[in-house]
This record gives structure tokens, C-alpha cells and sequence, in this order.
């Protein structure tokens, strides 16, 4: 049976009403400051909204896939810059459908408000996803939420904890680096946790 998360209506509804909750009009601050400080590569960008971030790494130099299932996300997005950087793919697909013409394809993945917008039943696909499309040694740079609200509340954002999080990347997976990080937004502290795993 499809979720309701699983519709791009559902998300078009969203984008319509204005409510989108998770979008910060603006780059990732954890990530701003993560572009900073690691070699340049191929970068997705999953559920990428209306693509603050894919813009900001495009802009840094990386080679940049975004990709979104609304409609209205990528509309946003190409619309963002007056001129769209040659290093920037923007495609609007369900990110299950990736694994075809990328596999093992990028350095980096990154993940904010992905994991918890789809349903939990498909998290294992996710982690699949996640492992399929990147190389080895490529690194999941992950802010990982909510941490405060219990998966029985429903969703989306149907919550998470560390320990679920961590479980799904095992196996070819070792955790490199996590922390409660400096550069959260004020109310996303404690609420998110930034676990960067590399694929080994």
C-alpha cells in the first residue's frame, strides 16, 4: 500500500500551503561550514528542496546532483540562480530511483530532512540507496532528526534515535566523525546530531 509520503501530490500540497518546516531559507549552516573543510568531489544532494545547499556546494566548486521528488522543489531551485552553474544536475525523480545510472557514482552524500520524511518501513531501502550510489571511501554527511519525537507519533518527520540510525550502516560502514554540532540552528539543538559515515 502506498504512504501518503510516497505521492508527490502530498509534497505539492505542502510547497502550496507553505508548509515546509524543514526548509531554512538559506544554506545548511553544519553544512556551510562542513564545504569548507573537505576535498572537492561528486556531491547528491537527496531530497534537496527547494536547493539552498546544492547551490552553496555548486558554488564551492563540487560537481552537484540534487534530487526531489516535488515538482515545486525544483521549480525553486532553478530558479534560485539567474544563471544555473555547470556543475549542477538538478533532477526531479524519487531518489529510489537512482541506483540504475548511479551506481557507486559519488564522494559525498549529503542528508538533512530525508531519512524522516519517508516512511520508516523504508529505511532500509534508504540505507541500500545510500550504499549502492556511493564509492567506496565516499563519505554519508548526515544531520540526523528529529531525535526528540518517537516513531509511533507519525509523520512526516517521523523520528529517529542514534542507535536506529546507526544500525541501518553496518555493514561497509564505520562512523567517522559525530557530534552534537556548534553550527545547529538554534531549534534544531540536541535535536540533531551530525554522524558523518564513511564507506569503507
Amino acid at each position: 500500500m502506498e504512504k501518503k509520503e510516497d505521492s508527490i501530490k502530498f509534497w505539492e500540497n505542502k510547497y502550496a500551503l507553505d508548509n515546509t518546516g524543514w526548509d531554512l531559507n538559506g544554506p545548511t549552516p553544519v553544512f556551510d561550514n562542513i564545504s569548507k573543510n573537505i576535498k572537492k568531489g561528486k556531491v547528491c544532494i537527496l531530497g534537496c528542496g527547494r536547493g539552498y545547499d546544492a547551490v552553496m556546494f555548486a558554488e564551492r566548486g563540487f560537481s552537484v546532483t540534487a534530487v526531489d521528488f516535488a515538482p515545486s522543489a525544483v521549480e525553486a531551485l532553478n530558479n534560485l540562480v539567474n544563471k544555473k552553474p555547470k556543475n549542477l544536475t538538478v533532477l526531479q525523480k524519487d531518489i529510489f530511483s537512482l541506483e540504475n545510472n548511479y551506481f557507486e557514482y559519488f564522494d559525498y552524500i549529503i542528508e538533512q530532512t530525508c531519512f524522516c520524511a519517508i516512511h520508516p518501513k523504508r529505511r532500509p531501502d534508504y540505507a541500500r540507496l545510500v550504499t549502492n550510489i556511493i564509492k567506496k571511501n565516499g563519505y554519508l554527511i548526515g544531520l540526523w532528526l528529529p531525535l526528540n519525537k518517537k516513531i509511533k507519533e507519525g509523520g512526516p518527520p517521523y523520528g529517529t534515535t542514534i542507535k536506529e540510525v546507526k544500525a541501518h550502516f553496518t555493514k561497509k560502514w564505520i562512523v567517522d566523525r559525530e557530534e552534537f554540532s556548534e553550527f545547529s540552528i538554534p531549534s534544531r539543538k540536541n535535536n540533531e546530531k551530525l554522524i558523518i559515515f564513511k564507506k569503507i
